[in-house]
């Protein structure tokens, strides 16, 4: 915009806050804050705008029938009090009044609009923040973490049993590294579309989890894949491990956790399906709510009481959502729950599995 726009909320001497509207505001939140606010106000100025029109109509109707032909030829005595109405200035103050009223509605409903979104604006900036301060202060530590390890697998030889170990420990403070720089892009309202092969990174979580899955005697089976998708390395992994750990918790000791891919409209539809007793106590959709839970069905399995704390599946939803893709309880039931993610292919390519 021109200097002369963005000059107008420091000419009239407007608070602050004015100044984004004319300048234009980076700020996302803000933005939708905004778009939200604007949006209601228009949808309230469309209903009031129907009534206000179709009382006008309503009028015009009586008018017209108050006019007839039959009512002016009516005869009239010395006492009768006698109104006349000009039709031409009747409409014209009509029209005036009722453009007054939907103005005004649009207006009043939209400023009621800004302060009742305005918290949730708020506290969703709030919560950005904490997520980037938490990423920032994180990063150095584990930066230190990380070069520790690669000190200590630099003073073990190669042919030392415990080389692997300290490999996984580096690989481990990697990826540790790799989520804190993904959180702190996500914070900042980061989400471009790279192209990530879904391969490689069902293979990474597969190894990753595998300890778990062993601790709780559960098996762990993927399919292999070549479908890519606009996800980032970093933020596929996450939802592949959040989605696959849920698995893990919920199946019984000798269960099988299973994870597919397919490409389907464009999409690539990844299910996780675990042999558990099913979703209970919530319903299905509200599993993807933050600290979410359901109700167990029966006593833990061989003493295994792992309860997750109901954030894991909201974040798989946060970066499906913040990517163009989507995720959701396929199914559900007494002998498994199967998860589907879908992520937009990369370059909307179609493949065949």
């Amino acid at each position: 915009m021109g200097l002369w726009w963005s000059s107008i909320p420091d000419a009239l001497g407007l608070p602050a806050r004015w100044s984004s509207v004319f300048r234009g505001d980076t700020d996302a939140d803000r933005a939708a804050y905004r778009r939200s606010a604007t949006r209601m106000g228009v949808q309230v100025a469309v209903v009031s705008a129907a009534l206000v029109l179709s009382i006008v109509a309503l009028v015009v109707v009586y008018v017209l029938w108050q006019l007839t032909p039959a009512q002016q030829q009516e005869t009239h005595g010395p006492e009768d009090v006698h109104v006349y109405l000009d039709t031409v200035d009747l409409a014209i103050a009509i029209g005036v009044l009722s453009g007054a009223a939907i103005l005004f509605a649009g207006v009043a409903s939209w400023i009621i609009a800004r302060r009742a979104v305005r918290p949730i604006a708020e506290a969703l900036t709030m919560q950005r923040a904490f997520v980037a301060d938490a990423s920032h202060e994180l990063r150095t530590p584990l930066t230190v973490l990380d070069a520790r390890v690669q000190q200590l697998r630099a003073m073990i030889d190669t042919a030392d049993p415990r080389r692997p170990v300290v490999d996984d420990v580096r690989d481990d403070t990697r990826v540790l590294v790799d989520i804190v720089n993904d959180l702190l892009e996500a914070a900042r309202g980061a989400g471009e579309a790279v192209p990530t092969a879904l391969g490689p990174e069902l293979v990474a979580a597969e190894r990753d989890m595998a300890v778990l899955a062993e601790q709780n005697r559960v098996r762990l089976r993927t399919t292999p894949t070549d479908a890519v998708v606009t996800v980032p390395a970093t933020s596929l992994r996450r939802t592949i491990v959040a989605l696959v750990d849920n698995a893990i918790a919920h199946s019984p000791a000798g269960g099988t956790v299973t994870v597919t891919a397919a490409v389907e409209d464009g999409f690539v539809s990844l299910r996780v399906r675990d042999e558990g007793a099913g979703i209970a106590g919530i319903a299905p959709r509200r599993v993807f709510e933050r600290f979410a839970h359901g109700t167990p069905t029966g006593p833990p399995q061989d003493g295994r009481t792992r309860s997750g704390s109901g954030i894991g599946l909201a974040l798989v939803r946060d970066v499906a959502v913040r990517h163009g893709g989507d995720v959701r309880v396929e199914h559900t039931g007494p002998h498994g729950t199967t998860f589907l993610l879908r992520l937009p292919v990369a370059g909307g390519r179609r493949r065949r599995h």
